[in-house]
């Protein structure tokens, strides 16, 4: 846990999210500045502050993981006609948090590129 990390605050329990998902790896919940009727975040547990920093062999069963629970959420949210899985990396990725998280986005068409 980073004390000074938004995410791990959010997963401390000391801000509020309206959670939607949680196990002992994960945490998913609402975004609170949606870009779509269904915007999600799935983020680990552990402070894994990006994709750029995070190691091979630590890193490879918890984006698995976070990537099989998008999958289940997505279900269960009924995103029967599709979704966008995103992960922002660094500055110029568009990285706002610095602790390693999934977008989970849905209920309407997606355009072609992003941004």
């Amino acid at each position: 846990m980073d004390p000074d990390c938004l995410f791990c605050k959010i997963v401390a329990g000391s801000i509020a999210a309206k959670r939607v998902y949680e196990d002992d790896v994960c945490l998913c919940f609402a975004d609170v500045n949606p870009q779509a009727p269904t915007h999600l975040l799935l983020i680990p547990k552990e402070h894994i502050g990006s994709l750029a920093v995070a190691e091979k062999e630590r890193i490879s069963p918890v984006l698995g993981h976070l990537m099989a629970t998008a999958a289940d959420v997505a279900r269960s949210a009924k995103l029967v006609n599709g979704y966008r899985i995103v992960a922002n990396t660094g500055a110029d990725g568009g990285q706002t948090v610095g602790h390693l998280h999934l977008h989970l986005l849905g209920g309407r068409a997606m355009s072609w590129p992003p941004g």
